[in-house]
């Protein structure tokens, strides 16, 4: 359970409103400054203190209160073909109950403390008549984001052989080099380099003894 919610946290809201009445509704805009890491570490997120617009829906229920949103922001990352930087607008939807501490799911009035305490360890509360939309916000931004982006969907990527960067030239090609051909061209050198060793090293005079 959430504890001691700070209300001047921007990802914090008040409920009070609400008045625990079942039905009741209220809608909220608000433009944040993005917390630190939000989005995929390493790949792809928004960046720390970039503007984050969020619209809410909070209908109050029996249980507690329903949550749903859109956020919306600029993410920055990186091409993982080509390697350059990237930015890609962000539409992140979300939804999420935040139920009251002291109601069952039927929202009604709970004797005593729940026994299993591992099933209120994933579930997010309403404390004194504030909840924290952060830990929503994070899923919904990864969730929203590509595990594998790229610049552009026919990115070509980048060239195996020397790394240039093929969309900067659609014609770059080295020329290619049979294997087969390169040992072969390799062996014949090695009996030429051979052949000129043992000329050299051959006695003076012997070549005239042969022709005699």
């Amino acid at each position: 359970m959430n504890t001691h919610l700070d209300h001047r946290n921007p990802l914090v809201f008040d409920t009070h409103e609400l008045g625990r009445r079942p039905g009741a509704l209220q809608r909220l805009t608000r433009t944040i400054d993005a917390p630190v890491d939000l989005g995929i570490q390493g790949v792809i997120g928004v960046p720390e203190g970039a503007l984050v617009e969020l619209d809410l829906r909070l209908e109050s229920v029996m249980e507690g209160v329903l949550v749903t949103g859109t956020a919306r922001a600029q993410a920055k990352g990186e091409c993982v073909r080509c390697l350059e930087p990237l930015e890609q607008e962000l539409e992140a939807d979300f939804q999420e109950m935040f139920s009251y501490p002291d109601a069952d799911d039927r929202g009604r009035m709970k004797a005593e403390p729940a026994d299993d305490a591992e099933e209120d360890e994933d579930r997010l509360f309403v404390e004194d008549g504030l909840f924290d939309l952060e830990p929503v916000l994070r899923d919904a931004v990864v969730l929203a984001l590509p595990m594998q982006p790229v610049c552009q969907d026919d990115c070509p990527g980048l060239c195996s052989e020397c790394g240039a960067r093929l969309a900067d030239d659609p014609d770059h090609h080295h020329d290619a080099v049979d294997i087969r051909w390169a040992a072969l061209q390799g062996l014949a050198g090695s009996l030429e380099d051979g052949e000129k060793d043992e000329l050299s090293g051959a006695e003076p005079g012997v070549d005239e003894k042969q022709e005699k």
